[in-house]
């Protein structure tokens, strides 16, 4: 068991990625000089005796997800730097003796899910609104500490909570409308006198009128019923005339639906763990309305659903087809070939599936909801192009690179994507990658013609489609190594390839690494290294000549390392391919 103070020192170690010093006897101040590890993502002095205030460089971790300051004598408030440190998904502050005000910074921290922990100590004042933007969060717990004024109503947008325990502060008021609040045992919420809810256990009703008020209500009313009972009689009969017209107009809308759906059930969930009607989609959408659209693509919209009981799923629907086959066979031939691939499909770096829906004319896929948002967005956005470091970024190539290998080798028949871009790949709130969109999609059975008109996204399609219109897995090689391209150079590789299509493999290799990251050090550069030596093979413009997507699978879970040539500030793409070459000649 370790004793004393935190050696300033340990903020020397530059690429220190997990420190864990909980369970000593440390004590004193936590020095900032700690926080200058830059590449820090774990960081717990939990139960420990150190004191003093949490030091404002705190915001310095823009990589930091787990921090765990619990079960210390820290006092003051907490730093509202906290909330730069976006990629904390566990933040416990537990059994301290902070004070002052919580700040609403930490609404900012999008990625927080696991745990938020601010109980047994002495803040006060009221609970930020912000909170209620921390939608991935399932444990939240505020207990013991005199925080006061009612609960913001914007904590009923935390869909995703689980556990919540804000009992002994001065609360008070309704609880929010979320099933976690309802659900909360009794010691959850006892020991604030004003906290109210009909639907919460022990908690007295919202709303108590005393004798005289009831009286005042009472005349009120019997005045109301004299002036409105004449109206409201008129009303009725206009509310019945509506109804009638609407019943007609509804039936006709039906008959149209049964027509164009064949008679058969518009709707179809078959791998989620509850039933979902397809009217729930509608109406979380409002019809699909454009206020819930996340992204429109070259084949369809895709829509953010939130459902009552919590649920959120990403719908897509299709847009329809303005080439010269009509529009409704166009759309079934793109719909059955989602439906093939994506029923056969399960992989962890696919996104799922839940259900479909072919209605009045229109094509609607059901996906899980990937809460991080495209590749794209985070490689455009500045902040979150920071927090997908170096490692990140791998584990993001490395995925893709996975899902392609299963599609082309391990599903039989071979499915090929055709449409491999960095708005297709979704990150979870693990930074896993899904590949998503499989409306271009086409399996690839030897029986039929893999013949058809080029599809794709712009700067992404395969060379070769200029000229023919064959369907190969080597289509999805290059997608591929364009995708494995933007994410090392932070955007999308055009005037690269420009480049390279002229011969300019002279460039050196630090030209193309994203400048808002910090240059890569250690062994993370032979892996950098490798990735981009394999999306060069890639996009090379003979489709013969481009490796697998097993191949290439298989070299970046092999980690192979390829022998530099010259230092790193030197080293040019050509010295890659040739180290690369004569490695293979040598395997061979």
């Amino acid at each position: 068991m370790m004793s004393g103070k935190i050696p300033p020192e340990l903020g020397n170690l530059t690429n220190l990625q997990n420190l864990d010093l909980s369970s000593n006897q440390l004590i004193g101040k936590i020095p900032f000089e700690l926080f200058t590890a830059s590449k820090l993502n774990r960081l717990n002095l939990s139960n420990n005796q150190l004191s003093d205030q949490i030091p404002a460089e705190i915001g310095m971790l823009s990589r930091l997800q787990y921090l765990d300051f619990s079960q210390n004598k820290l006092d003051g408030p907490i730093p509202e730097e906290i909330g730069d440190c976006q990629a904390l998904i566990f933040l416990d502050l537990s059994k301290n003796r902070l004070n002052g005000t919580m700040p609403y910074q930490i609404g900012n921290l999008d990625f927080l899910q696991t745990l938020l922990d601010l109980s047994q100590n002495s803040m006060a004042g009221e609970i930020p609104a912000q909170l209620g933007k921390l939608i991935r969060l399932e444990i939240l717990n505020l207990s013991r500490n005199h925080l006061s004024g009612p609960i913001p109503s914007s904590l009923q947008d935390l869909i995703s909570l689980q556990h919540v325990d804000v009992s002994e502060n001065n609360l008070e008021g309704p609880l929010p409308d979320n099933k976690a609040f309802y659900q909360a045992p009794n010691t959850s919420l006892i020991g604030n006198p004003g906290l109210c809810g009909e639907k919460a256990q022990g908690l007295s009703p919202c709303s108590k009128d005393t004798s005289s008020e009831k009286q005042n209500k009472s005349n009120r009313w019997k005045l109301i019923i004299a002036i409105v009972i004449p109206i409201v009689a008129s009303v009725l009969l206009l509310i019945l005339f509506g109804i009638l017209i609407f019943q007609h107009r509804f039936r006709a809308d039906r008959d149209k639906t049964e027509k164009n759906s064949g008679g058969r059930s518009s709707f179809s969930v078959w791998n989620y763990k509850s039933r979902i009607e397809f009217e729930d989609i509608v109406t979380a959408t409002e019809n699909f309305d454009e206020k819930h659209s996340i992204g429109r693509g070259g084949q369809g919209s895709v829509y953010k659903a939130i459902l009552p009981s919590g649920d959120i799923f990403a719908v897509k629907r299709l847009h329809p087809s303005e080439d010269n086959v009509s529009s409704d066979e166009y759309q079934m031939k793109t719909f059955k070939s989602e439906m093939y691939s994506l029923t056969e499909i399960r992989h962890r770096n696919i996104v799922k599936m839940h259900g479909f829906s072919y209605l009045n004319g229109s094509l609607y896929f059901v996906y899980e909801f990937a809460r991080g948002g495209s590749l794209g967005e985070w490689l455009q956005e500045e902040k979150k192009a920071k927090i997908l470091n170096w490692d990140l970024r791998l584990k993001v190539i490395k995925g893709v690179a996975n899902a392609l290998s299963y599609l082309h080798h391990d599903c039989t028949p071979a499915v090929v994507h055709r449409d491999i871009s960095g708005s297709n790949i979704l990150l979870d709130a693990e930074f896993e990658a899904k590949i998503s969109d499989f409306g271009t999609a086409r399996v690839l059975k030897k029986s039929e013609s893999n013949w058809t008109v080029p599809v794709g996204s712009y700067g992404y399609i395969a060379p070769e489609l200029a000229s023919t219109i064959k369907v190969t897995e080597k289509c999805d090689v290059y997608s591929f190594g364009v995708v494995a391209l933007e994410v090392i150079l932070g955007k999308h590789p055009h005037e690269l390839l420009l480049c390279l299509q002229s011969g300019g493999y002279d460039m050196l290799f630090s030209y193309i690494l994203d400048k808002r990251l910090a240059p890569p050090t250690g062994p993370i550069v032979q892996e950098l290294v490798l990735a981009v030596t394999l999306a060069l093979l890639c996009i090379r413009e003979n489709p013969k000549s481009r490796p697998t997507m097993h191949q290439v699978s298989s070299e970046l879970s092999a980690g192979t390392i390829l022998p530099l040539l010259a230092p790193l500030q030197m080293l040019t793409l050509q010295d890659l391919m040739d180290v690369f070459s004569h490695i293979t000649t040598n395997r061979v």
